[in-house]
């Protein structure tokens, strides 16, 4: 009786990939090197990553940022701080960063932290402490340093620079609410409207023939659907389209959880909420699915 229960809890685990959800981004640079973080952090960290993308910002920005919101709220979009400090920055309203409400919303917050990191002059060349105190004038400067690596795996993946290296697994958010056009909202909320109007976004939903018996397999689900985004040939403001591509891959990964995304496709790799979560398999195939063209996301599954 034992070793079936043992049996039938690893099965589980295999099928949907971990009884507790979460994430992990590793080195492109087969050094070993990794970090490990929660479903929560990731829909943060890519916030923070495609808000500094969209403004044209090069991966150093990104890193400084990440590494910020590392050492303040541990990504964490928290409520409470030192004094009136809030949020994934611990910005302060009454220093003049926004109202509450505006802090709050983790787009506005990566927005305002930009604002004030692009007017550090040569911020790139600078040492990362030195930069990320320049913006938020902490008590505690030497903290930052400690996040640089983990800021800039992060960063590496979440921009694209590197493929393939970022992976969540677990059981989608109970109260997530997923669908193509939850997609979508996420997408324009992090990259703003240009990411589908010049991209022409194609949706498709999942429905089950009429004539057909229903099956496991048929029968669509609440929020069921497909979201194809068209990479663009020629570099971005972002970088080369195939950097493009996988900073929209690996962000849809990183909400997975929140969005209900079942499958994620790009350049011939998948992830999969299923018992293959934790890395990104090779499909072999040439169909739509497995084009450089495009990044292609499966909800409600």
């Amino acid at each position: 009786m034992v070793l079936l229960s043992v049996a039938g809890y690893l099965a589980v685990q295999y099928l949907t990939g971990s009884a507790t959800p979460r994430c992990q981004v590793v080195s492109s640079k087969d050094d070993g090197a990794s970090y490990e973080f929660t479903p929560e952090q990731a829909v943060n960290a890519a916030t923070i990553s495609a808000v500094g993308t969209t403004r044209g910002l090069p991966e150093r920005a990104v890193t400084i940022a990440l590494a910020t919101a590392l050492q303040e709220s541990g990504l964490h979009n928290i409520e409470h701080g030192d004094r009136d400090s809030l949020g994934l920055f611990q910005q302060r309203p009454s220093q003049g960063w926004g109202t509450e409400r505006q802090i709050m919303d983790p787009t506005y917050a990566a927005t305002v932290f930009y604002d004030h990191l692009a007017k550090v002059p040569d911020y790139t060349r600078l040492p990362l402490t030195v930069a990320a105190q320049r913006v938020q004038r902490s008590g505690y400067p030497e903290a930052y340093a400690k996040h640089e690596p983990d800021a800039a795996l992060l960063a590496d993946a979440l921009t694209g620079r590197s493929a393939a290296t970022l992976t969540c697994q677990g059981r989608p958010a109970p109260a997530g609410t997923g669908g193509p056009d939850a997609v979508r909202a996420a997408l324009v909320r992090d990259f703003g409207r240009d990411v589908l109007q010049t991209a022409g976004a194609e949706v498709g939903t999942h429905t089950s023939s009429p004539a057909a018996s229903p099956t496991a397999t048929d029968t669509a689900k609440p929020g069921a659907g497909t979201l194809t985004i068209p990479v663009p040939r020629k570099s971005t403001a972002s970088g080369t389209a195939r950097e493009r591509g996988w900073e929209l891959a690996h962000w849809a990964v990183a909400n997975s959880s929140a969005l209900h995304i079942a499958r994620v496709s790009f350049a011939g790799r998948e992830w999969s909420r299923g018992g293959f979560a934790d890395e990104w398999r090779r499909t072999g195939g040439s169909g739509a699915q497995d084009s450089a063209d495009r990044v292609r996301i499966v909800t409600g599954e």
